[in-house]
């Protein structure tokens, strides 16, 4: 098992923004952001438009995707967490095994700041992220404006 790490300085190819995008739409099954939500976030974190950056973690078993985690940076250190986790995801044929620890374990060591992710109260993986450190302390609201 290996875990590849992509930022603005290791960047992804275009071929592996695709495959990442791919991979992660197929295996957030909780999450129903389109596939251009998804590489939105993708190339935020790999500076492949104006932002701040970010870092996408891939585990990989051979040339097999088992993980992805995706964060973005914020740039809001004095009010928000400098990092927002924007994606998280295990092949459906890899739960249960630990994996998704050890990708939020890596993510964790290697960012700088604090992490912040948005994730619905209904979401099973709550569990996972509390026993990795993340506490709930904000309730986050939104407003959807009509089209």
């Amino acid at each position: 098992m290996t875990i590849e790490i992509f930022d603005a300085f290791n960047r992804m190819s275009f071929l592996n923004i695709n495959r990442i995008t791919n991979f992660l739409h197929e295996h957030l099954e909780d999450c129903k952001d389109p596939k251009k939500a998804i590489l939105n976030s993708l190339n935020y974190a790999a500076k492949e438009i104006t932002s701040l950056g970010g870092y996408t973690f891939v585990m990989k078993k051979g040339d097999e995707i088992i993980g992805a985690v995706v964060i973005n940076k914020t740039g809001m250190s004095e009010y928000q967490s400098e990092n927002l986790m924007t994606y998280l995801a295990i092949h459906k044929n890899y739960r249960k095994k630990g994996y998704a620890t050890k990708l939020i374990k890596k993510s964790i060591n290697y960012c700088n700041g604090n992490i912040t992710l948005n994730i619905k109260k209904e979401n099973k993986a709550i569990k996972l992220f509390e026993k990795n450190g993340f506490e709930s302390n904000k309730i986050e609201m939104t407003l959807h404006k009509k089209k």
